[in-house]
């Protein structure tokens, strides 16, 4: 026997169902789709940070009077199922949204993500210059203009003519569209707690300055890849500058060559320039790229040698000598290796 529905429900029954159910619908849209009014400039600027949980940035919304409800908005995020799909990153949020136009903007977008980027052991501002343009979609052009802006320099501390060598070489994670004033601070701000007032001390021990510490390690980055050179390397700039003997290092001519790194000539080694090093004695006036953390520490502590020469083996390394001598055997085993690659 079957029952039809009508006979199951009286007509009192079936109205009073009925506005449940579109009460509920109605309830439901006014709570989720109508929209949030804020006092506050529009659009409101909103950074759900890396690795950030969603009662978290309902907790921050709503202290900040962007939603009226905690509740509400977590339903919605539940709804959404978006517990789980909301991304890291710089928010402008308009005026009068709802919690899933909110939750929908948060899960899709738009907005400025959180990125990595890596500054890179010896890298020059030039050429972070580049891979910030590249990485995070801030104009190169203005951060290097402001990387080498006397007075924006002197406000963060420094009394130094740029921001070459200050930028610390490690992993970050930036936001898309960060001003150049915020990226400049952030690197300079992991050099400050990484060069703490016990390598100044060491500085001061060994009679260097901090920019001059950063100079000579920005020498030796610029010299060899290998971190277990770099202490060699360092003793002989050391010994170098001990006697007065100029510190004729390559790298310093190819920080002038506006075409970037290439095989010097001859020509290239009479440079007029305070950074070349082949003409005047001593370091050059600052650092010549952003050295990393074994290129300081081989700065700061070089190994106790007597070398005052060192040549390329071609394996990737170094042949040091105590004498010209040696070093003139040394420039020669080189070049019959060069010789051989030409074969």
């Amino acid at each position: 026997m079957s029952l039809k529905v009508s006979n199951i429900f009286s007509k009192l029954q079936w109205a009073v169902v009925t506005s449940v159910f579109v009460a509920i619908v109605v309830i439901g849209y006014i709570t989720f789709f109508t929209s949030n009014h804020f006092d506050k400039p529009t659009p409101f600027t909103f950074e759900i940070k890396d690795g950030e949980s969603f009662t978290s940035v309902t907790e921050r919304l709503y202290e900040q009077s962007i939603i009226p409800s905690k509740f509400n908005f977590k339903v919605a995020g539940f709804i959404y199922g978006a517990q789980s799909k909301i991304k890291a990153a710089r928010y402008k949020i308009p005026n009068d949204i709802s919690y899933l136009d909110l939750i929908d903007l948060f899960v899709n977008g738009p907005a400025d993500y959180l990125r990595a980027i890596r500054i890179n052991d010896g890298q020059t501002l030039k050429w972070l210059g580049a891979k910030v343009r590249r990485d995070l979609k801030i104009d190169s052009s203005a951060f290097v203009n402001l990387a080498t802006d006397k007075e924006f320099i002197k406000s963060l501390g420094l009394n130094e003519p740029s921001m070459e060598g200050y930028l610390f070489s490690k992993t970050y994670k930036l936001y898309e569209n960060s001003s150049p004033e915020e990226a400049i601070k952030i690197f300079y701000n992991s050099f400050k707690e990484f060069f703490n007032d016990s390598l100044k001390q060491r500085a001061k021990k060994i009679g260097f300055t901090v920019d001059q510490v950063i100079t000579l390690a920005s020498i030796i980055k610029g010299e060899t890849d290998l971190v277990e050179e770099m202490p060699t390397i360092s003793g002989v700039y050391h010994n170098r500058l001990r006697i007065g003997m100029r510190l004729q290092a390559d790298p310093t001519i190819q920080y002038l060559l506006p075409g970037g790194w290439r095989r010097l000539t001859y020509d290239d080694l009479r440079i007029e320039s305070p950074y070349n090093t082949y003409k005047y004695s001593g370091l050059p006036p600052g650092p010549i790229n952003n050295p990393g953390k074994a290129a300081i520490m081989a700065a700061l502590y070089p190994e106790k040698n007597n070398y005052l020469y060192f040549v390329a083996n071609g394996k990737g390394g170094h042949r040091f000598s105590k004498t010209y001598s040696e070093h003139l055997k040394n420039i020669t085993l080189y070049r019959k290796w060069l010789n051989e690659q030409n074969k």
